[in-house]
C-alpha cells in the first residue's frame, strides 16, 4: 500500500518588481545574468508586507534556455518583522519560449516550469514556523515582475 503524498497548503504570495537583468556574459555552467529586485509586496495566511529593495536573482542561463535560478532577497511584514528568503529554483521551457522570457518579452506562463525550493529565516517568535517548515515554490516571469507562490508541506 501507498501512504497518501504530503499536502501543500499555500503559505505565501509574492509579487517582485524586478530591474534589467545584468549580464555577465559566459562563465563555467553557461551564460550568468543578475537580476536586481527592486521591491514589491507579499500576502499570506494572517501575513502580509513588502519586498524589500535589494535582493537579486543571480541566474545561469544554458544554451538550450534551461535556468538555474538563486534568488535571495528580504521581506518585512507589515508588523515590521524581517524575513529572510533564498530560494534556488529551476526554470525551462520550449527553446523560442525560453529565448522570448530572457529577451524581456510576455510568453504564455503556462509553457514555462519554474519550480522553486526557498528557505525563509527570521527571527521573530510569532513567524517561527516559516523556519521550521519545509516549502515548494511555483512561479511565473512576467516582463517587469515575477510571481511566485511558496506552498507549505504538511
Amino acid at each position: 500500500m501507498v501512504p497518501d503524498p504530503p499536502r501543500l497548503s499555500l503559505a505565501l504570495e509574492i509579487h517582485v518588481q524586478v530591474g534589467a537583468p545584468i549580464d555577465i556574459g559566459e562563465v563555467g555552467g553557461g551564460r550568468r545574468r543578475i537580476v536586481p529586485i527592486l521591491g514589491g509586496t507579499f500576502v499570506g495566511p494572517g501575513l502580509s508586507g513588502r519586498v524589500l529593495p535589494g535582493g537579486a536573482d543571480w541566474q545561469i542561463v544554458r544554451a538550450d534556455g534551461f535556468q538555474e535560478l538563486d534568488t535571495r532577497y528580504t521581506l518585512e511584514t507589515d508588523a515590521g518583522d524581517l524575513v529572510y528568503v533564498q530560494n534556488a529554483g529551476i526554470r525551462r521551457g520550449p527553446a523560442e519560449v525560453m529565448q522570448r522570457l530572457i529577451a524581456g518579452e510576455p510568453v504564455d506562463q503556462s509553457l514555462v516550469y519554474m519550480r522553486t525550493v526557498p528557505k525563509l529565516e527570521t527571527a521573530a517568535p510569532a513567524l517561527r514556523w516559516l523556519t521550521q517548515s519545509l516549502f515548494v515554490g511555483t512561479g511565473e516571469r512576467y516582463p517587469h515582475d515575477v510571481v511566485v507562490r511558496f506552498w507549505r508541506v504538511e
